[in-house]
């Protein structure tokens, strides 16, 4: 894989999480982000461990699950992993690579150092966690009444 920094930069600049945050901020969060590549079947993250970091797709495809129940497939562009980073609590869910996937990863106090520094970064992750919040009460809702 081998990216550059800017590569990196360019990749996590197309992801809504970090759309808006300054040049310095990015050009900081590239310079620490490294890239993992995962085959078809091999966990990212299992759930019960706590986290160390933040996860964004590059290529691939990845399944969220909860024991063996599949939640959601998250693909190009799209990332995980930011509960566990926040509240370094253990993770509450699974994530295994459903095709080879390659993923940029964030480390936890990497990003929390950023958080501190940039107030839009932090703006963004808290609009993506208020989303998968929404997301969370709407399945939540239609499962209580039998949807």
């Amino acid at each position: 894989m081998a990216l550059s920094t800017q590569d990196k930069a360019d990749a996590l600049a197309a992801v809504p999480l970090f759309a808006g945050i300054s040049a310095e901020s990015m050009e900081r969060l590239a310079a620490v982000t490294g890239e993992q590549e995962f085959v078809t079947g091999q966990f990212i993250v299992r759930q019960g461990q706590v986290g160390t970091g933040l996860y964004v797709i590059l290529s691939g495809s990845v399944k969220v699950m909860r024991g063996s129940e599949e939640l959601i497939r998250l693909g190009d562009g799209e990332f995980f992993g930011e509960l566990s980073v926040i509240d370094q609590q253990p993770r509450n869910a699974s994530v295994e690579a459903a095709e080879p996937t390659e993923v940029l990863a964030l480390a936890s106090w990497d990003l929390l150092a950023l958080l501190e520094s940039d107030p839009q970064l932090a703006l963004n992750l808290i609009k993506g966690l208020v989303a998968r919040v929404r997301l969370a009460v709407d399945e939540l809702a239609g499962a209580q009444l039998g949807h």
